[in-house]
């Protein structure tokens, strides 16, 4: 509280912002994160680069991304934490919250103190948005890798968007993999574990690889035609899940931020390599704007760093479920 300024910034906690966000139709999240894709590349959006600390003992990542989307009354500040021994401890690997400043004058309006929630949800139907408009339009199996938060939050989604539920998984660690496996059985899927991340790639035209490697899980000759692969795990420098040869490969290569994409994605090491250039890559809004399609035969490519439009609209869509919105 502010004397002689009087306002107090609202704190929206965990258990509110999951309510919201469950009871929302599909729907109506795809087209919030639709919108999020093309106010980022359409320019209306002002997206600095984004803040990013290392942690090794133990590690960890800290993302701040923030921005403004041209006529909103509010701007976001997010801070996103990820630090990767958390389990061992009793407590999640992700955690994080966002805040809502008003745009005329700078105060702070709302806390979002959603413990990486959003960041989780927004992900994972960034992920669905993807393959609604790039997965083949016969799925015959989907692909995952890795066992971790957005293994799982990505599958769940997908449904949303492809009536296929027959899934090859594969993780290094085979605990994980089965508890994986029994877990999303409960809800619908015929999950395959797989010996290795190729079995994946060999069985399915549809992939999604979550990990947070640093070298690459699928390499060039692994890949069918006509398969489509979201890569959403490379999202800080020294990541890296695809071998560049795959970038090269594709027919179509989609980023959601060329310059994220370029600096610290899937594509950095593709470009650096010369094997792709910056040019080549298409933002992922600016497909979604321009009704663009793929052909049945071709490979293409979704390169996910997260960016800040995502996060302003993902925010937005809670407080005007609060109705804060324009309070």
């Amino acid at each position: 509280m502010l004397v002689g300024n009087e306002f107090a910034m609202r704190t929206i906690g965990l258990s509110e912002i999951k309510s919201i966000i469950e009871g929302s139709t599909p729907e109506a999240l795809l087209q919030c994160i639709e919108e999020a894709f093309v106010s980022y590349a359409d320019g209306t959006a002002t997206v600095p680069p984004v803040g990013h600390l290392g942690f090794t003992n133990p590690p960890g990542d800290m993302h701040i991304k923030y921005g403004y989307i041209k006529n909103d009354p509010y701007f976001v500040i997010k801070v996103a934490c990820g630090f990767y021994r958390n389990q061992s401890i009793g407590l999640p690997n992700s955690n994080g919250l966002m805040m809502v400043m008003d745009a005329r004058t700078g105060e702070p309006k709302v806390l979002l103190q959603d413990e990486g929630y959003l960041t989780d949800m927004r992900t994972a139907i960034a992920g669905a948005v993807v393959a609604k408009h790039l997965a083949p339009k016969s799925v015959e199996a989907i692909g995952i890798l890795g066992t971790g938060v957005q293994a799982r939050l990505q599958l769940q989604c997908l449904p949303w968007v492809t009536s296929c539920r027959k899934v090859y998984v594969y993780g290094r660690n085979c605990d994980k993999v089965t508890d994986y496996a029994a877990n999303m059985c409960v809800h619908g899927f015929d999950i395959t574990k797989c010996d290795s991340s190729a079995e994946v790639a060999q069985n399915c035209n549809l992939i999604v690889t979550t990990t947070a490697s640093t070298e690459p899980l699928l390499v060039s000759d692994d890949i069918r035609k006509g398969t489509h692969i979201t890569a959403m795990g490379s999202d800080v420098p020294g990541k890296q899940e695809l071998a560049p040869e795959i970038l090269a490969k594709a027919d179509v290569v989609l980023c959601d931020s060329q310059s994220q994409c370029v600096d610290h994605g899937e594509t950095h090491f593709a470009v650096g390599r010369g094997l792709l250039h910056p040019e080549d890559l298409v933002e992922v809004g600016t497909w979604i704007d321009a009704h663009l399609s793929r052909s049945q035969e071709a490979i293409t490519v979704a390169d996910l760093t997260g960016v800040a439009t995502q996060d302003i609209k993902i925010a937005s869509y809670v407080l005007d479920a609060l109705e804060l919105g324009d309070s």
